[in-house]
């Protein structure tokens, strides 16, 4: 998946920012299936913010505009951080069961 054609590039910093943040949560005692709801506000918490200093909205079209594209990205953002977390578990799993068929076929069982 391209999550250039989706995301801001200005905003792509926040994507291992979250997966710092994920990993954390991680070895915390929060329970994992709340991680990716506090990924999803902390990128948009992160995206309202770097919004918010490249220009303050002045009108009404333009506030919904900003609320529109700060949540959305915000949420692409954690999107792309978990998303990247799988793939890595993926990696991971594949070389575990990489070395375990060499074992067998070695007859190191």
């Amino acid at each position: 998946m391209d999550f250039s054609a989706y995301i801001d590039p200005e905003l792509y910093a926040i994507v291992p920012l979250l997966y710092v943040i994920g990993m954390l949560l991680k070895k915390s005692s929060i329970n994992d299936k709340w991680i990716p709801l506090i990924l999803g506000g902390a990128g948009i918490c992160f995206a309202i913010s770097y919004k918010l200093a490249a220009g303050v909205p002045s009108d009404s079209a333009e506030i919904l505009k900003f609320c529109i594209a700060s949540v959305s990205q915000g949420i692409l953002c954690a999107a792309a951080s978990v998303y990247a977390n799988n793939i890595v578990k993926q990696l991971k799993n594949n070389d575990s069961k990489e070395e375990d068929n060499e074992n067998v076929d070695n007859g190191d069982s």
